[in-house]
Order: structure tokens, then C-alpha cells, then sequence
């Protein structure tokens, strides 16, 4: 596996985002070393709250909910996936597959030791995120869903999805930061477009980036989906509390909260909403708001 790295001055100037990473090496089963860089901020006894991010964005997707939490006393740890952010990027689409994007954020997620979490995932990071949600149970306090879902194929993914899933595979360059813009609602100044950008110096970086479409389970013999079948088996008995925050502007997982709301029992009694303003990244858009609302229900 031929892995890249991306140097570390492509990272200059992010706007309002003035933390550091944290790298930690993992060994996945097939004897692959990868770094893996999280943000990791806040008072090491507050209360922990993991962002998971989505494709195509990274950690700095979430600068103004890392801000608002660590001001509100949290822990806050937002992690790059494997070919995103500062992580690592192995430089062929072949080499990313949904069971080893899992494999490799469990062992990550081992290595931090993080217990009593609080898993806010939108995008991607729900897809995964809740898989390790599924497996260690005992090491998640709260869950929040925010435009996401953990598919089995047994449902059509939909026209837009389907059509993104058609872009991302067929167009010649990977627009990174253009298809950030495209998602939100409110518009992105230049240096933030930069910013979604900055991971990728050549198009080879975007290997992970560009084929996670074509991982979603969208049939019921993909690969992956017994494993999601297996984990709606765990998540359909969790009891522990369960907020959903989806947008009201997301045409790929609109209707997704009350498909959570109806099969997760901790989703019970809880003050769900529909962020108003947000597109497919609310984080962008409402993020002060979805730190404040998470803030509020942590009490």
C-alpha cells in the first residue's frame, strides 16, 4: 500500500482554526501503519464530546462546534479519517473499503481510551461512527445523529444521492472544496474553500475522498451489510439518550431522524429538532447552534 502524507504547510492560515492535532499510529490486520491526526481540546475532565466528519470534509468542518463546546467545558476530539484532513491517505481507491475505514477508527478509537463519550457523526461519520457505536457500547454515553444514516441496502438511496454518486466517480477532477459550498447553504468565504482543499496538494491525495460514494451499502449484497444489519441488532436496543439534529435543507438524508426516532429506543422523550438554515453540512451553517443545543441537553 503506497500511503501519503500530506505536508504539514499546506495546513498554513486556516481560518478560525487555531488548534494543533494530535497523531496517533495504528496497525490495521493486514500489517498497515497509518498516522492518524485528531483535534483533541478542552478541559481533559470535562465531558467528552466525539465529532466524526463525513466525506468529502475533515476536522475543520467542525471549528465552530469545537469553539462553543470547549468554552461550554467539554472535551472535544475530532478525528481526520484515514485519507482525509491530516491523516494519512492510501493512494488508491482500492485501498478503501468500508470494513477497513471501521477497522481502522476502532483501533484509533482503542488507542484513545475515550470512555463516557458523547458521538456527535453527520455524513460518513455516522456510517462509521455508529459501527463503533455498535461495538463498544458500554464506552458511549449519548449519541447525536445529524444528517446521517447507517444504510443496509434495503431501502433505495434515492435519486440525489444517486446522483452523486454518479459525479463523484465520473468527474475528471475531485472539487473538494466546491462540493463543500454546493452542501451548505450559506456561502464560504475563499479561504475556507482553500481550507477543504488544503489536504489535497495533487489529485492522487483524493483516492479516499473520491470512492467513498461508491462504499455506501445501496444493495442488499453489498458487502458491508450484514455488519449494518448486525449493528441496527445493538442500536435497536440502545436505551442510553439518543438526540437527533438533522437539517432542514439535506435532499440525500432528509427523513433520516425520524427513521432513528422510531427504531432507537434512547431516542425516547428527547428534544429533537430540525435545524433550520442548514444544508447537507449544518455544521457550516448552524454550527454554534448545534454546539449550543448539545451543550443545553448535556446539561
Amino acid at each position: 500500500m503506497d500511503i501519503l502524507r500530506t505536508p504539514e504547510s499546506c495546513f498554513a492560515d486556516l481560518p478560525d482554526f487555531p488548534w494543533q492535532p494530535t497523531y496517533r499510529e495504528i496497525t490495521d490486520s493486514q500489517g498497515h501503519t497509518l498516522r492518524i491526526a485528531s483535534i483533541e481540546a478542552g478541559p481533559a475532565n470535562g465531558p467528552c464530546v466525539l465529532l466524526m466528519h463525513g466525506e468529502p470534509s475533515w476536522s475543520f468542518l467542525y471549528r465552530f462546534m469545537i469553539a462553543k463546546l470547549v468554552d461550554g467545558g467539554c472535551r472535544v476530539v475530532a478525528p481526520d479519517l484515514v485519507g482525509f484532513g491530516r491523516s494519512d491517505k492510501p493512494a488508491a481507491t482500492s485501498d478503501y473499503t468500508y470494513a477497513r475505514h471501521v477497522e481502522w477508527m476502532s483501533r484509533w478509537f482503542a488507542a484513545t481510551e475515550l470512555s463516557d463519550v458523547t458521538l456527535f457523526c453527520q455524513d460518513w461519520g455516522g456510517l462509521i461512527g455508529l459501527r463503533l457505536v455498535a461495538a463498544y457500547p458500554e464506552r458511549f454515553a449519548r449519541v447525536v445523529t445529524a444528517n446521517t444514516f447507517l444504510p443496509t441496502g434495503d431501502r433505495p438511496a434515492g435519486p440525489a444521492f444517486d446522483a452523486w454518486k454518479q459525479f463523484s466517480q465520473t468527474v475528471p477532477v475531485f472539487p473538494v472544496g466546491q462540493i463543500i459550498q454546493r452542501a451548505t447553504v450559506r456561502k464560504l468565504s475563499d479561504a475556507e474553500v482553500a481550507a477543504y482543499d488544503a489536504p489535497y496538494p495533487e489529485e492522487r491525495f483524493k483516492a479516499g475522498a473520491r470512492i467513498f460514494p461508491a462504499l455506501v451499502p445501496v444493495t442488499p449484497d453489498n458487502p458491508e451489510a450484514p455488519a449494518n444489519r448486525a449493528a441496527w441488532e445493538v442500536l435497536s436496543g440502545f436505551n442510553k439518550p439518543w438526540l437527533t439534529l438533522f437539517s432542514d435543507q439535506d435532499p440525500i438524508t432528509k427523513g433520516g431522524d425520524q427513521l432513528f426516532q422510531k427504531l432507537v429506543p434512547g431516542t425516547a422523550e428527547q428534544p429533537h429538532h430540525v435545524m433550520v438554515g442548514g444544508g447537507h453540512f449544518l455544521q457550516e451553517d448552524v454550527g454554534v447552534e448545534l454546539a449550543e443545543r448539545i451543550l443545553a441537553w448535556l446539561g
